[in-house]
């Protein structure tokens, strides 16, 4: 039976106000307690997903920005990989020509956004951005690159999803983590690799992997773990992609935990 359990958070884990549920808090314990490991696996920022893992009180590693970044139980980088310098500067050149775009940069320690954002704030209790001059961006350390509109036009997104395609596409992953979350990590980042790293490391394949999520940026991490499963309230665009897995019930229903509850305690 699974060995490692790698789960998205928002739409997948948290609840819909961004928090982890109690049921779902006592259930990881329990797994924990008889011998399963946890992994986080979200397009977050470290820092933003460490303050989660102090919550849930057990070790967990960390595959964050997508795969971007992953840390062990002890906090420390055990992987890093960056977007590279010339193609971060041109991404940015190209987004501030739309001032609908917002551009956000997750670099190192700290979550960089080009225009203030208030309703952001929202979604963070312990981890919030700071302002960068989009004409003079840093352009060192990137983690990932992403882009949101205050209209959530999806459409508008794709749009420039198919030029970033077109214009860096083996050089970059372009992914929805939500339909209106467009974002950008160098060509070698994504979760499903980041889970592979974290399980050879941990002794396991990726088929002692169980792994639940909603969004485009899961894709490849569903596909590749030994068991993907599909939120019920995911974008049609991922079940089509995975037309053969199976879809479990909705973040605000703890289904996740249910799933996990019901599989793995006996």
């Amino acid at each position: 039976m699974y060995k490692i359990i790698a789960s998205d958070l928002d739409g997948t884990l948290l609840t819909p106000d961004h928090k982890i549920a109690p049921f779902t808090k006592a259930t990881l314990n329990q797994l924990h307690q008889l011998g399963k490991d946890f992994i986080f696996a979200t397009g977050r920022h470290h820092i933003d997903v460490a303050g989660m893992r102090e919550q849930l009180g057990i070790p967990a590693y960390m595959i964050t920005s997508n795969g971007a970044r992953v840390h062990n139980c002890q906090g420390e980088v055990i992987f890093k990989q960056d977007v590279a310098e010339d193609v971060a500067s041109d991404i940015i050149a190209l987004a501030k020509q739309d001032p609908a775009l917002k551009i956000h940069l997750y670099r190192n320690d700290d979550w960089l956004l080009n225009v203030e954002d208030e309703e952001l704030k929202k979604f963070h209790d312990t981890f919030s951005y700071k302002l960068f001059d989009v004409d003079n961006p840093p352009l060192q350390g990137l983690a990932k690159i992403f882009f949101t509109r205050d209209d959530r036009d999806h459409d508008k997104l794709v749009e420039w999803e198919n030029t970033f395609n077109d214009l860096f596409g083996e050089r970059v992953n372009v992914a929805f983590s939500t339909p209106w979350c467009l974002e950008i990590m160098d060509a070698k980042v994504s979760k499903g690799h980041a889970l592979e790293a974290v399980a050879k490391e941990k002794g396991h394949t990726l088929a002692d992997c169980i792994a639940f999520g909603d969004g485009m940026n899961d894709i490849e991490m569903l596909s590749m773990a030994g068991k993907g499963l599909i939120m019920g309230t995911a974008h049609e665009k991922v079940k089509r992609a995975l037309p053969e897995h199976d879809i479990i019930g909705a973040c605000d229903d703890e289904a996740v935990a249910h799933y996990l509850a019901e599989l793995l305690i006996k």
